[in-house]
């Protein structure tokens, strides 16, 4: 299972969230991205790679929650002495509960050793700023709920589900509409009184079962 509080960064491989500093003549280059697996994070930071071909160092962290729960990690220095660059940036992601999520750290080295202790910091500092550089969101459990409707209610449904932070999943339109609506599990009492008084009654939601979403 997913932690009480797990969140994950919005922001995608082609617009990662970004930020950079100079610490003693080496620039240190914070990029986070959301990822679905270990596969999408090696391939991200890939990319990075290509964006820097001049760069001393690329290290990274990743951690990958599967849908069994099992979570999965993988870092790395890229060259940097062994604990100094991938084992910070991962910190960063656990102290933050972040999952789903890889941070690349790339260092264009300024000609000034940093020794051991300047190395974590600085990498910790650069996988620190590419998560406030970042929107992030909190995955919680969610109620999945299958709501016809006629085409006359369409409008009102979806205001309510804006209302309550509820979450459009999808909609399917024939002689009647069908909206997969998430709700966030702790409110399904509520969501379903709302729906019931709003629509006298006429609109049954039917539950169809819990997921995990990312929710602001």
């Amino acid at each position: 299972m997913r932690g009480a509080h797990a969140y994950l960064v919005e922001s995608g491989p082609t617009s990662p969230a970004h930020d950079a500093f100079v610490e003693k003549k080496s620039e240190f280059i914070g990029d986070a991205c959301h990822v679905d697996s270990l596969e999408d994070a090696l391939a991200f930071v890939e990319t990075v790679r290509e964006r820097h071909p001049k760069a001393r160092h690329v290290a990274y962290a990743a951690i990958v929650t599967g849908d069994d729960g099992r979570v999965m990690e993988r870092m790395s220095d890229d060259g940097e002495p062994s604990g100094t660059a991938g084992k910070p940036i991962l910190d960063v992601l656990r102290a933050n509960e972040l999952t789903d999520c890889v941070i690349a750290v790339t260092r264009y080295f300024g000609g000034i050793l940093l020794g051991s202790g300047g190395l974590i910091r600085a990498y910790s500092t650069g996988a620190s700023i590419a998560v406030k550089a970042a929107d992030v969101a909190q995955i919680v459990v969610c109620a999945r709920y299958a709501v016809p409707l006629d085409y006359s209610q369409l409008g009102p449904m979806r205001h309510l589900v804006e209302v309550m932070g509820a979450v459009e999943e999808s909609a399917d339109f024939s002689d009647h509409v069908v909206l997969i609506v998430l709700v966030r599990d702790d409110a399904r009492e509520s969501f379903e009184h709302r729906v019931r008084e709003q629509f006298s009654a006429t609109v049954t939601p039917e539950y169809v079962g819990r997921c995990h979403r990312a929710m602001r």
